[in-house]
């Protein structure tokens, strides 16, 4: 997943993820131009999962 998927439909993938995971906030998914890396991290300490399954989950919404 390249930034460019991901920032392009990051709204819609942004309303899954915290539909599945009720404890995101708006500010864990704060998505801004590079800035990536520290966005997968915060979500990475928050769910406890690592840099590969947050590109599973997100690659599979």
């Amino acid at each position: 997943m390249n930034t460019t998927e991901l920032s392009g439909n990051w709204n819609e993938q942004k309303g899954k993820l915290k539909q599945k995971y009720a404890t995101l906030t708006d500010n864990d998914l704060l998505f801004a131009e590079g800035k990536k890396e520290e966005m997968l991290g915060r979500l990475q300490v928050k769910l406890g999962k690592s840099k590969e399954e947050l590109h599973k989950i997100i690659s599979a919404l």
